[in-house]
């Protein structure tokens, strides 16, 4: 059976292999012969073809790019190799020459996928005929033509009896000055002006109870469609889930330990996220493990085009995904010797100062250096931070308390506040967007126009928790204004100017292709991790919350 290695020429000497396997959530992305491998996919990708048949172009389509994998493995000979995969499908297919094969059973998901879509794409079919049947759209647009009906009659009615209320209103003043009227008949005139005005309401009512008639024999039928119409998306979806389960049910996941245990079984709720399996590194350590191979790292990085949802660079590393991959990777890995994963760590800071560009009674703001935390982390053994060493500053005070935060890899101006009145004054500022930043980076790459506005609405990535990703629908707005500062060579040195203030803002605005379509030098995150993150809050503005002057701070680039 083919096992797909490529084995490495010259033969690896004995030291460059890695003692453990090293976490597939390292956050230092692979070294060695993980590396090693990769780049020699990366170098056969850059000759324009995948496979055979299936140029590296496509990659570059609308469908945008593909996480690839390799797994460097030691085969029983003792020769050291690496397999490769993909994730999902490429090019529609499931098997590539030179890649290994999914993880599923390919007989069993034959039997089950080819009808169970069928029946799907039939439910879809009557779904979408039925959404566009004469009865339906007939229905829809009676119930609107008559509430618009009703909403024209409710208007003239109250414009009648508005008129009617001026009328009775001037009356009511002309009997008051009318000398020649005794009491009685005074009386008597304002009581058929109460009449009136009784009688006014007493037609509202009238209609409100014709128009709730007629809307309810309309809204019947109407309902009854509408409801037609949920019970089929509610089949779809039940086939869909029943559909689904019996998919991953073709899944047999193995681990080091010569163990299997279906995919199902790995996660609690039974449900996996979907294409959870289809990852590139549960198939290589799947190939591994049943062709004897002896996985010794893995590295995975972007090829291509970038997701629509953005936060992928071509060429660049990522860890496994742990709220997807988490369970199925950390059974696989059961049986070998892995190696602690190791958080990204920045440069360590030789000076323990914090430079303060201001204070006063309520108020100090400092300049954060790269690799310090804003507030402490959630990891107990990383303690300093710029809150630790305010509270330091500040013994006595009743905060401090920070007003806003940077980003671990960002340096620049930071406010904090020295007590809970101010620090809500400030916040109320920032709330409002009476804050005025404005950030200085590089950008690892050519940026097309002079200034312009960035629009793209983010959320976190539910499934690669930090990253945030463009959500045109359930995304927070997220607005920022730039300005090219500086061309030098392939780089662009930029301001940016955060009208709102969304997680990793700044950081996503300029990696998607929808925004500036390049990554911040030195990030780690949605770019390459080159040395430090080459951002930096340059430039502050806001009302002192007690005084009311308007403040101004500003602290250049290191870089």
């Amino acid at each position: 059976m083919e096992t797909w290695v490529t084995f490495f020429e010259p033969r690896p000497a004995p030291h460059e292999r890695d003692e453990a396997f090293p976490s597939p959530w390292d956050e230092h992305g692979p070294q060695g012969l993980a590396r090693r491998a990769a780049e020699e996919m990366q170098a056969h990708l850059r000759k324009g073809f995948i496979a055979p048949g299936l140029p590296t172009a496509t990659l570059e389509g609308p469908e945008g790019g593909k996480m690839f994998g390799v797994l460097v493995v030691q085969a029983p000979d003792g020769r050291i190799g690496y397999l490769r995969s993909f994730s999902g499908m490429l090019g529609g297919r499931w098997e590539v020459e030179g890649f290994v094969p999914p993880l599923f059973d390919r007989e069993a998901r034959a039997q089950v996928e080819p009808p169970g879509e069928l029946t799907v794409k039939g439910l879809i079919a009557r779904s979408e005929a039925f959404q566009s049947s004469a009865e339906l759209r007939e229905s829809r647009a009676a119930h609107a033509a008559l509430e618009a009906r009703h909403t024209e009659q409710r208007a003239e009615l109250r414009a009648r009896h508005e008129a009617n209320r001026r009328a009775r209103h001037a009356r009511r003043e002309a009997l008051a000055s009318a000398p020649a009227l005794t009491e009685a008949g005074r009386r008597e005139a304002l009581h058929a002006l109460d009449q009136e005005s009784r009688g006014d309401k007493a037609e509202r009512r009238r209609m409100e109870a014709a128009q709730e008639q007629e809307l309810h024999a309309v809204e019947q039928g109407r309902a009854r469609l509408e409801r037609r119409l949920q019970a089929l998306d509610r089949l779809r979806r039940i086939v869909c889930r029943a559909l689904m389960r019996r998919i991953h049910d073709t899944y047999v996941v193995p681990n080091a330990r010569g163990e299997r245990r279906p995919l199902r079984a790995l996660f609690t709720s039974g449900a996996p996220p979907s294409g959870t399996a289809d990852c590139a590194g549960p198939k290589l350590l799947a190939h591994a493990f049943t062709h004897g191979l002896r996985p010794l790292a893995l590295a995975e990085f972007w090829w291509g085009a970038p997701p629509s949802s953005g936060g992928r660079v071509s060429g660049a590393f990522y860890p496994a995904c742990k709220d997807k991959c988490g369970p199925l990777l950390s059974f696989m890995l059961e049986g070998l010797r892995v190696a602690p994963s190791r958080a990204f760590a920045p440069p360590s800071l030789v000076d323990d100062t914090l430079p303060v560009l201001f204070e006063d009674a309520w108020m100090v703001v400092v300049d954060k250096p790269c690799g310090l935390l804003s507030v402490p982390g959630r990891d107990a053994s990383v303690t300093d931070s710029v809150l630790a060493r305010l509270r330091a500053r500040y013994p006595h005070a009743t905060g401090p308390l920070l007003v806003h935060r940077l980003d671990l890899d960002t340096s620049g101006l930071l406010v904090a506040a020295l007590d809970p009145r101010t620090h809500a004054s400030l916040q109320r500022q920032f709330l409002q967007r009476e804050v005025h930043k404005r950030y200085v980076a590089w950008l690892d790459g050519p940026v097309r126009g002079e200034r312009g506005t960035i629009e793209l609405p983010m959320r976190v990535d539910l499934q690669d928790r930090p990253r945030q990703i463009h959500d045109p629908v359930h995304g927070k707005a997220a607005v920022t204004e730039w300005q090219v500062l500086e061309r030098r060579g392939a780089r662009t040195r930029v301001a940016l100017f955060p009208r709102t203030g969304r997680t990793h803002q700044l950081r996503v605005h300029a990696a998607h292709p929808l925004g500036l379509g390049t990554p911040i030098v030195g990030d780690r995150l949605y770019g390459h991790p080159e040395g430090r993150l080459l951002l930096h809050a340059e430039a502050l503005s806001f009302s002192h919350p007690a005084t009311g002057q308007r403040l101004s701070f500003e602290r250049p680039a290191p870089f």
